[in-house]
């Protein structure tokens, strides 16, 4: 498949020039299409045929299998979850909180990846502190400082307000030495990066497939490294998490499966299968050496003094300073070009994937 294929797929493109994808991507129509079959199966053909159980757990392990082999984990290492906000609060309620444990993050998480600690320090009495970065940029000796004495590490992988990608594995070992665990908000690579995600030695790590995946809501997926997986306690429990339901005494499922608690669609996770198949018909160096010079354009065509992220090419996140971003954003709605705002820094957001073209991003740029 070549990028303008993928485009074709799109109905939503027909209508609007779409540069928002790191909030949530267009849907191709073989990916609806997959979503809707699978429903379809579980509907009409499983009761008569396999019944509707099986159906559903041969369907959730093809989709496991899918999502660890585009990730570059083991089938164990990969639960399916509905969001990345989801895969955060199943780390946060399995870890076993005392009172002054501390967590650490940076100042650009998302709210993903603030609130859940927020919570914990209101229940649990933990510390939480705040690693500040410089426009999307760690200090290596302040994250040593910070991470002095801390428990868990939460950091993005891509920064969704600047676009800037943290130096995850540098700052994984600084974590481990320190004696803490880290946790990876990844929504912002997969799809738009060629990534094996065991490269950053990382023990836990979160997405999506509605953003750069290209995949339906409700797609989500955790990854646990298999020596992380004792660390986890978890306060959750259902039959998909434990080894043997019908025992009077559970024991939890091995590998990251024991995250997983119930009965769940698996029609979001068919639609993201299709959406993998995708992107890996078009080639992963293919997605990013398209995103790289799609942005180099809409990066040179900006004033310097608006361009608030990296001049040299991180990601396909690019952020631009605007007096008035929500007003902005109305107004190129009304232009038929569809971006963000952005609450921190006040500015606007530019997402660039491989299915835009060259008169998308000029589109974009006659309408600032």
């Amino acid at each position: 498949m070549e990028p303008l294929d993928l485009r074709e797929e799109m109905p939503a493109l027909d209508d609007v020039t779409y540069l928002n994808t790191g909030a949530a991507s267009p849907v191709p129509r073989a990916v609806v299409e997959a979503a809707t079959d699978e429903i379809e199966h579980q509907s009409y053909a499983a009761p008569a045929g396999e019944g509707m159980y099986p159906a559903l757990f041969d369907s959730l392990e093809t989709s496991r299998e899918a999502v660890a082999g585009f990730l570059g984990a083991d089938l164990d290492e990969v639960a399916l979850t509905n969001s990345t906000a989801d895969g955060i609060s199943r780390i946060a309620t399995a870890l076993p909180w005392q009172a002054g444990d501390v967590v650490v993050r940076t100042d650009c998480e998302h709210s993903a990846g603030i609130l859940p600690w927020e919570r914990l320090r209101d229940v649990y009495g933990i510390e939480v502190r705040v690693l500040e970065t410089h426009e999307g940029r760690v200090d290596l000796d302040d994250a040593k400082a910070v991470l002095d004495g801390a428990d868990l590490l939460c950091l993005s992988s891509i920064t969704w307000n600047y676009g800037t990608r943290f130096r995850v594995g540098e700052l994984t070992d600084i974590a481990h030495d320190a004696g803490a665990l880290t946790l990876v908000d990844a929504v912002q690579s997969p799809g738009q990066v060629d990534l094996d995600i065991t490269d950053w030695g990382a023990d836990f790590a979160v997405g999506a497939g509605h953003k750069w995946c290209c995949g339906p809501w409700g797609a989500g997926f955790l990854y646990v490294a298999d020596d992380a997986t004792d660390a986890l306690e978890p306060t959750r429990v259902g039959y998909r998490s434990v080894a043997a339901p019908d025992d009077d005494e559970y024991e939890f499922a091995p590998g990251v499966r024991r995250l997983e608690v119930g009965t769940t669609s698996p029609a979001p996770h068919a639609g993201l299968r299709a959406a993998l198949d995708a992107l890996e018909s078009i080639g992963l160096s293919t997605v990013e050496d398209r995103i790289e010079r799609l942005t180099d354009r809409l990066k040179d065509g900006l004033d310097d003094d608006r361009l608030l992220s990296p001049q040299e090419y991180e990601s396909g996140l690019v952020t631009i300073a605007d007096d008035d971003p929500e007003a902005a954003v109305e107004r190129l709605s009304e232009a038929e070009v569809a971006i963000r705002s952005l609450p921190s820094p006040a500015a606007l957001r530019a997402s660039v994937h491989v299915f835009n073209t060259a008169d998308d991003v000029d589109a974009l740029l006659d309408a600032l």
